[in-house]
């Protein structure tokens, strides 16, 4: 049954694990990582055959926390075994989606969860080298890692002959210089490689034909640090947690006009209504207005979706995706265009230009949306909005171009008078100064209103 469905009180609606102990004194380090069962899932793992692993993990039902929510175990089962080639295993830690925040907070204040991961991913797949991809201008985030995995190498949990199990495994860190595109699962290969960024053309997948034209797992971050509990605390705990088709445990990015943002760890199947209560709702004497369940690419929905399961079924059948569990909510005070506005401008300015749709059409959305914004729009821009995004939205090199299309497509099916308001009246009926954080301290009491 999904937690969404059943009545707890608020402390029992959390499932911290990741985050179980982020806020002690120095939770980055090995000797705090080992007061809370640290590496222990990896002892388990390492008793297992490779095969029994990745049958295990794929039983308990682990979904990709990336955003498209892949089985974990059977992205695992791809990798071809006896081909003679080195296989590796590539985590995507370049977080850069706008409203993402849940994989840097991770790695800033649990670092060993993911080397932990990553050892026992490794074993599964029978790799010897894995590479984390970091987003570059997190240097506190890469100086954090680099130092755990010094501990790690240190402790033996890196290294030559892994716990004695014959196990050798190197460990990468790699920063990236900061290009969205590289969060794409080939696009970072490239960058990895050396080259530009941009997606590789598919078949091959990275799983025949990776890193250096080899067998190569990419997960994220979050994927790979959930691995070592389900194998400490068991598969079925792991499935006791969340619904049916979406089990388990995940971080949720809660940001915007709300009373407490920060990451909330909850099972799958949680609503957004329960976030917000355990958050304090919406700021004081304000209201929700419109919110996103999976970051910016997701199509975003309104406060009639407050009690939407947010599980990968439960947001699919509402008309949007869960994604990173990026929950960005806006008040009424917010102009949807606006929002929409900045968006597309963060989409067209990280296209890496590979695709004709996507590198022309993010560019006259922006052009379209910036005079709508200033009021000098016609009403025929409106289809026009709708037909550009059309001829984007699965008809780019990669999902980006979907992503850039879907605030669109669910902005004109909520707010499209407000599209039409800033038409007539021939500019934004909204002040932008009341949107901002410090806009009013009125000190009502918090409150979600539907």
């Amino acid at each position: 049954m999904s937690v969404a469905t059943e009545t707890h009180s608020p402390d029992k609606l959390l499932a911290p694990v990741l985050s179980a102990f982020w806020d002690q004194p120095d939770s980055w380090t090995l000797e705090t990582y080992h007061r809370h069962d640290g590496y222990q899932g990896l002892k388990k793992a390492l008793a297992m055959t490779p095969d029994d692993l990745i049958a295990y993990v794929k039983d308990s039902g682990l979904r990709g926390r990336g955003g498209a929510g892949f089985p974990t175990g059977m992205k695992w089962q791809f990798i071809p075994q006896g081909d003679g080639k080195p296989h590796y295993l590539v985590v995507n830690a370049d977080e850069s989606e706008p409203g993402t925040c849940k994989d840097i907070p991770l790695l800033f204040a649990n670092p060993h969860s993911l080397i932990e991961g990553i050892v026992i991913a490794c074993y599964a797949i029978r790799s010897s080298h894995a590479f984390i991809y970091l987003r570059g201008e997190t240097v506190p985030v890469l100086r954090r890692l680099h130092e755990a995995v010094r501990e790690a190498y240190a402790a033996g949990y890196l290294g030559h002959d892994i716990l004695g199990s014959g196990l050798d495994l190197e460990l990468t860190v790699h920063a990236g210089a900061g290009a969205y595109i590289c969060g794409e699962e080939t696009a970072l290969l490239d960058s990895l490689e050396g080259r530009r960024g941009q997606p590789r053309l598919r078949p091959p997948f990275p799983a025949v034909a990776g890193l250096y034209a080899c067998p190569t797992v990419v997960n994220n971050v979050e994927s790979i640090a959930s691995v070592p509990a389900i194998l400490h605390r068991g598969k079925d705990w792991f499935r006791s947690l969340g619904s049916e088709k979406s089990p388990g445990f995940t971080l949720y990015s809660l940001s915007g006009h709300v009373a407490s943002p920060g990451q909330y760890e909850a099972p799958l199947g949680i609503t957004l209504r329960q976030l917000l209560d355990l958050s304090g709702g919406i700021r004081p004497g304000h209201r929700l207005k419109f919110w996103t369940p999976g970051g910016s690419s997701t199509p975003l929905l309104t406060a009639e979706h407050l009690d939407v399961p947010l599980d990968y079924e439960g947001v699919g059948a509402a008309g949007s995706m869960l994604g990173t569990k990026a929950l960005q909510c806006f008040d009424e005070t917010t102009c949807v265009v606006r929002a929409v506005t900045r968006w597309t401008e963060f989409y067209a300015h990280e296209s890496c230009g590979k695709c004709t749709p996507c590198r022309e059409g993010t560019y006259w959305l922006v052009q379209l949306l910036r005079d709508i914004e200033a009021g000098k729009g016609a009403m025929s821009d409106l289809d026009k909005l709708n037909d550009i995004a059309d001829n984007i939205n699965g008809k780019s090199f990669c999902a980006l171009g979907d992503g850039a299309a879907s605030p669109i497509f669910s902005s004109l099916q909520y707010f499209r008078e407000e599209y039409e308001q800033h038409i007539t009246g021939r500019g934004c009926p909204f002040d932008p100064a009341r949107s901002t954080a410090w806009a009013d301290g009125s000190g009502h009491t918090p409150e979600v209103t539907a």
